[in-house]
């Protein structure tokens, strides 16, 4: 700039000359202001529901040490408690319970009906777990105090080097107790009480059904091998024990209580027989053998039954005559009693006989003449043998309706009489199964009294409950298992950092990548710039090949693009927040706009923080706000830098009031003039949240540019920022991010590999 005085304001007359309505620059009304605070409503489609696989990897990818480090944490963990858990023995013994064999007692009220009972398994699944059964198995097994004591003295040492040297440990473990068992008498330990020892057998006892099947598994858990091989015998034989009592305690009692119902049963049987026979004879009422029905009931009875056969036989021919005769096809059955089968297939042998021959001779040639003729007396056949079919099927359905009405009839006369029969058998029929009652009770109490009388002389008669296998010493330790709890550690540390990571990412609300910019910015992603870890900003810009120049050139070309007359001649760098990389790309862009030939002045327009000048590296006594002030001239804040077509003016003094110097017309005047002077102007404005100065910036400037951190910034605060330069008429042309890590991000997609593409030399032959 050349002149050192700025132009008049608009009260100078200089109005013309003001950059109040810019092309392409947002306008917004009643409506649109409206239409801007409701921009950032969820309004997805109907796509919400699908499961996007790639978004989960990516997250996974993100936060992949955070999953190991669980995993491992949960692995390190399972180690650790298998290590410290004491080496668990299991004995099995096999069971097999079947029902009852002998059942003394059928008759309810009577009777023992247990073993037909639907719960018997569970009760003697019960009982095996009994305190009963315990303290028999603790009285033989005699369990003496150092037995006791080994049950509970291993160390985490022992455990520890247990587990990882199994072997060893069961076999120490097995010599010892061998060595205490043959020594028992003659330490002369003392026996332990009745209630310690039960505790102990009940407390490593388990019961395992095998469905669907009549077996189940005993087992006993405890330190020593030994030992759990002699409990779970012990239960086993005392089971079978004490199930043979009980059913010989049963039968003792059973016997004598069926010796006084039998008699009783045998009274009332012979006194209900006799008022029987004596009705009978009265009444004239004769029933054949033992039956309970008359004679003229009986015959009904067969009627009644030969009367729904036939109709059934009519039924099925009826429906047959039906689709026959209503032109139908053939029915199946009819069809292989008679020779259509054998018909149609002659037929139609010798109609492709025919048309094989067709494409050889004429129709009029005397082998097809014969040929024709033959197919005409097949055809002649076929419809004969079909009539016959119908005949037949015809007749068998006049028969079947003749036979009904004849048992209509016959069942018809024998109703009445019947009627009148049992009229007078009511009584009959009362007395009669009164006896029948009393003699069905006095034969089932004579067939089981005389079992029971079977089973006492044998003893204790079958048992239902035996051995399939005993239990052997184990040879393996049952619990802990190493490699299943840590596989179940693995499992679990998996999903757990699974779990953690989703749950830290759905909390996490930062812009993380381009498609978050695009989904809750609706904005265009004019740029990437990726994050340094090992360069600073200067070492990356002094290699012009480098990932990060490369970057900050395809933002400079997009920008070109980003309008339908190219870069605004006046550029606003902004972001939602503070220390976004706002100076880093002022100064990067104005530099790429110098390299192109352009003539650029770069304004640090940030009256509050100011940064550029460090990004600089230089200082100023005066800037923009001794411009704006009007304590300083145009040429007097202008700096020059290494390249002669980029100027830059610095912040100045910060002042005490930064708005009203902004929204004051010095600051139009100045851009009007700049954008005469320059090609293009970029001023590096103050964050959007939180002060007023950079809507003024943004309503002045032709274009806007929101600088987005990657991870950092978050939607709400960059969807605020959006609504807050809507509302100021702003013209947002796009988002860039900056700090972009692919993969961290966990994005596959390396921009930085991207933009360095090209960079390294080809080899010879290549």
């Amino acid at each position: 700039m050349q002149d050192d005085k700025l132009p008049a304001g608009p009260e100078g007359g200089n109005q013309n000359r003001l950059p109040v309505q810019r092309p392409g620059q947002l306008t917004v009304g009643g409506g649109q202001r409206a239409l801007a605070l409701e921009m950032f409503d969820d309004k997805r489609g109907g796509d919400e529901d699908e499961i996007d696989l790639l978004a989960y990897w990516r997250i996974l990818v993100k936060r992949k040490w955070l999953v190991l480090g669980v995993l491992g944490t949960v692995v390190a963990l399972a180690l650790v408690v298998t290590l410290l858990m004491p080496p668990i023995y299991r004995a099995t013994a096999v069971l097999q319970i079947d029902r009852e064999s002998v059942q003394i007692l059928q008759v309810e009220g009577v009777g023992n009906a247990e073993a037909a009972a639907p719960d018997f398994l569970t009760t003697q699944y019960e009982l095996l777990k009994s305190r009963a059964l315990a303290e028999r198995v603790a009285n033989e097994l005699n369990i003496d105090g150092a037995t006791v004591e080994r049950l509970d003295s291993t160390t985490w040492w022992q455990r520890a080097t247990g587990a990882l040297r199994p072997q060893a440990s069961e076999q120490a473990d097995q010599a010892d107790t061998d060595e205490a068992i043959e020594g028992g008498d003659a330490a002369a330990d003392e026996i332990v009480g009745l209630g310690q020892a039960v505790g102990i057998v009940r407390r490593g006892l388990t019961v395992e059904p095998v469905r669907n099947s009549r077996l189940v598994r005993v087992h006993f858990d405890s330190t020593l091998p030994a030992f759990s091989a002699r409990v779970v015998n012990a239960v086993a034989d005392g089971f079978i024990a004490h199930a043979i009592e009980r059913k010989f305690d049963a039968s003792s009692y059973a016997s004598k209580y069926i010796e006084e119902q039998l008699a009783l049963a045998k009274g009332r049987l012979e006194e209900s027989e006799r008022a029987l026979v004596a009705f009978a004879t009265k009444e004239n009422i004769v029933t054949s053998g033992e039956g309970s029905q008359s004679l003229e009931s009986q015959n009904l009875g067969a009627l009644n039954a030969a009367l729904a056969t036939a109709q059934d036989d009519r039924i099925r021919a009826q429906a047959a005559w039906s689709q026959v005769a209503g032109g139908g096809h053939l029915p199946a059955g009819a069809i292989s009693n008679s020779i259509l089968n054998t018909l149609q297939q002659q037929r139609a042998t010798l109609n492709a006989q025919y048309q094989q021959q067709l494409k050889t001779f004429k129709p009029e040639y005397p082998s097809m003449l014969a040929l024709k003729g033959q197919i005409d007396e097949v055809d002649r056949q076929i419809a004969q043998e079909r009539s016959a079919v119908r005949s037949s099927i015809k007749a068998e359905y006049d028969a079947a309706q003749a036979r009904e009405n004849m048992l209509v009839a016959q069942l018809n006369s024998l109703r009445t009489k019947t009627l009148d029969v049992d009229n007078r058998s009511i009584d009959y029929n009362i007395l009669r199964r009164e006896a029948d009652t009393n003699r069905q009770l006095y034969d089932s109490l004579l067939q089981r009294y005389k079992e029971v009388g079977v089973a006492a002389g044998a003893g204790v008669g079958t048992n239902n409950i035996s051995i399939v296998d005993r239990a052997v010493l184990p040879t393996g330790r049952f619990k802990p298992n190493l490699p299943l709890n840590l596989a179940i550690g693995v499992m679990l540390g998996l999903m757990l950092g699974v779990l953690i990571a989703f749950v830290l990412e759905f909390l996490d609300d930062t812009l993380k990548g381009p498609e978050d910019i695009e989904q809750h910015l609706r904005l265009a992603v004019l740029g990437i710039i990726p994050h340094l870890r090992k360069q600073t900003v200067v070492q990356a810009m002094a290699d012009p090949r480098s990932a990060f120049a490369e970057a900050y050139r395809s933002v400079r070309t997009a920008l070109q693009f980003s309008t339908d007359n190219g870069v605004p001649k006046v550029l606003l760098i902004t972001s939602p927040s503070a220390s976004e990389g706002k100076s880093t790309t002022a100064h990067t862009l104005a530099r790429n706009f110098a390299q192109l030939g352009k003539r650029v002045l770069l304004i640090e327009g940030d009256l509050r923080n100011p940064s550029l000048h460090r990004v600089l590296g230089v200082r100023s006594e005066t800037g923009l706000s001794s411009l704006l002030a009007g304590a300083a001239s145009a040429s007097e804040v202008i700096m020059t830098t290494d390249d002669e077509r980029l100027k830059v003016v610095l912040a100045g003094p910060l002042p005490p009031n930064p708005a009203e110097l902004l929204s004051g017309s010095r600051l139009l005047s100045m851009l009007t003039v700049a954008a005469e002077r320059f090609d293009q102007v970029i001023i590096d404005g103050p964050p959007v949240l939180g002060i007023a100065d950079a809507p003024i910036l943004s309503n002045i400037a032709g274009g806007t540019l929101l600088v987005i951190q990657a991870g950092n910034t978050r939607i709400k605060t960059a969807q605020a920022a959006i609504k807050r330069l809507a509302a100021a008429r702003a013209h947002v042309i796009g988002a860039l991010i900056t700090h972009y890590d692919a993969k961290v991000a966990g994005y596959g997609y390396d921009y930085a590999s991207y933009y360095s593409y090209g960079t390294q030399p080809k080899l010879e032959g290549k």
